[in-house]
């Protein structure tokens, strides 16, 4: 619904509710905004190409809303619209915080902001990292099913890294369910040994999960205890980046 008197508010109210409904009866019933409103908003849509008619009475998105999301996109960063955010949970924690974006059957880091520690960690943007051992990558493959999870396996094989590394397909499947349930994955020293790591998914416009968010330092400096208790920072400061990049309200809560 929409502020009472705001034309603006009324106009964008509208052209949001064309991408679900066609019907000047069903928009208006969405927008809360009148139907002689609604119908006299929609004849300036149309003359500016963001709306069409559908030729059986109702209305549809109209080309130019696809020109205008083609030239968004071009110029639109993840990195950049997760750097907030991102800044935020480096702020809190004081760990190395990283963003990484799948790419195919990896994940590649396209953010890190180095914690405050007498130490780096060794991770760097553009450095690509493996799914099944890692916590963005767990995050990430435990938004797949279960048979996505096993294709993506067939191609990659699922080598042991370091001694605690899953490397069946049946113990991978297991630990992802509860990864799911949690909302969250941690790196129990499964990818290098003496690190762990703490990540939770990011989601993009389509609700599909683009990558994640993790935390991650030395074990000797971060225990078991710390992973569980800055989880919840990791969740939500994921949440906030899928949100950030236009991600629907429920696939960013998931």
């Amino acid at each position: 619904m929409v502020r009472e008197g705001s034309s603006i508010d009324k106009a964008l109210a509208v052209l949001e509710a064309i991408a679900e409904h066609h019907r000047v009866t069903d928009i208006a019933a969405a927008t809360g905004v009148s139907k002689s409103t609604v119908h006299r908003i929609l004849q300036s849509l149309v003359e500016w190409g963001f709306a069409r008619a559908d030729g059986s009475g109702g209305y549809e998105p109209g080309p130019r809303i696809l020109t205008l999301a083609g030239r968004v996109m071009h110029r639109f960063d993840p990195a950049r619209q997760a750097s907030g955010a991102l800044s935020a949970l480096h702020e809190r924690t004081g760990y190395t915080t990283h963003f990484a974006i799948r790419s195919g059957d990896e994940a590649v880091y396209v953010d890190k902001l180095e914690g405050r520690r007498p130490y780096q960690m060794p991770s760097r943007v553009g450095m690509s990292l493996r799914l099944h051992c890692t916590a963005i990558g767990k995050a990430v493959l435990a938004q797949l099913s279960d048979d996505e999870v096993r294709a993506v396996c067939v191609r990659t094989g699922l080598p042991g890294m370091t001694p605690t590394t899953l490397t069946t397909v049946e113990d991978l499947l297991a630990h992802l369910a509860e990864v799911r349930a949690r909302g969250y994955a941690m790196d129990d020293e499964e990818n290098l040994p003496g690190v762990l790591c703490v990540g939770a998914p990011v989601f993009d416009h389509t609700g599909q999960v683009l990558g994640g968010i993790s935390i991650s330092a030395l074990a000797m400096d971060m225990s078991r205890d710390d992973l569980e208790r800055f989880a919840p920072e990791v969740v939500t400061a994921a949440r906030e980046v899928s949100l950030a990049l236009g991600a629907p309200s429920p696939a960013a809560r998931r």
